[in-house]
């Protein structure tokens, strides 16, 4: 089996195709981009996306909360989430979820089985139907949405590694520059913009 290249979307237009393909071609396309969303702004893996429930983002009279604090299930770690980037979206999505009568424990339910939440597996394949979609299929995944996040916070936070690293909870520069896939190309962008003097 060929290992797939996952890489960060890193065009903003490409970016808004992918967004307005998981809303507009699924059953459950607001499910499935308000996942997006949340993982693309808190930066977990979709694993720990899945296992999101709704008491950690909702207070009980169907507010948000600021900020959700979760255990990371590969690393263990403890992760405050900040939840304002994505506090719309998840308003306009639980009014979604009273329209479909999605009654579940969890944020992101199957919509077949709500005592469930939906798995990492049918989500992959939502998003490589939105890649065969678009025709971007070949660096389209689940880790995608991770990756897209940390490189938007990189980019739009002046190249700030040592934020980007803590918000992926990575325990090193080098592991976060690899992940954020910063090619020679990438690095000479960013040196092209500096004045040395």
């Amino acid at each position: 089996m060929v290992k797939q290249i996952v890489l960060p979307i890193k065009d903003s237009n490409v970016l808004k195709m992918v967004q307005d393909t998981l809303l507009d071609s699924f059953r459950a396309g607001r499910r499935n981009y308000t996942i997006f969303q949340v993982g693309k702004s808190t930066l977990l893996r979709v694993s720990d996306v899945m296992k999101l429930k709704k008491s950690d983002v909702f207070n009980p009279d169907g507010s948000i909360k600021s900020t959700a604090f979760i255990h990371d299930k590969k690393t263990g770690k403890a992760n405050t989430l900040y939840l304002k980037p994505v506090q719309q979206d998840l308003l306009i999505y639980h009014d979604w979820m009273v329209q479909q009568n999605l009654n579940s424990e969890w944020l992101f339910p199957s919509t077949s089985r709500p005592e469930r939440h939906i798995t990492e597996k049918q989500f992959y394949k939502g998003m490589a139907h939105v890649g065969d979609l678009l025709g971007i299929s070949t660096y389209l995944g689940t880790h995608t949405i991770r990756k897209t996040g940390a490189y938007r916070v990189y980019t739009q936070s002046n190249y700030n590694i040592g934020l980007v690293m803590h918000l992926l909870n990575h325990s090193s520069e080098a592991m976060t520059l690899t992940y954020l896939d910063l090619d020679q190309a990438s690095h000479e962008t960013i040196l092209d913009q500096i004045d040395f003097g």
